[in-house]
């Protein structure tokens, strides 16, 4: 994967919940990283459909691995002004990571 495909930058965030001295909790964002990725969205390939039966996931991140640097599912990531949920991360012949992602939308308040 060459960096004209990595075009998109992309920060990820771990949450942590914070209770304050009334007891109530607030959701903080800790900031894990950032680097350049290679999005892709959800339609209708064949790889897509494949990955619909087990998977909620909106889009593909596909970026070269970060030394030193562990994802999980829960974490945040902030592309754009978008902000996605990881949903799983996959380890690419130790080499590149594969990020599948839910779109986070906003409650109605």
């Amino acid at each position: 994967m060459s960096f004209g495909k990595m075009n998109v930058f992309v920060d990820i965030f771990d949450q942590t919940s914070v209770q304050d001295s009334e007891g109530f909790s607030t959701q903080m964002d800790d900031y894990v990283a950032s680097f350049r990725a290679d999005r892709e969205e959800k339609h209708g390939s064949k790889k897509w459909a494949n990955m619909a039966a087990y998977t909620s996931a909106d889009a593909i991140f596909k970026a070269r691995k970060v030394p030193g640097l562990e994802l999980k599912s829960g974490m945040v990531l902030v592309c754009e002004s978008d902000r996605y949920e990881i949903v799983s991360v996959e380890n690419i012949k130790g080499l590149y990571i594969e990020i599948a992602a839910e779109k986070m939308k906003p409650s109605k308040g």
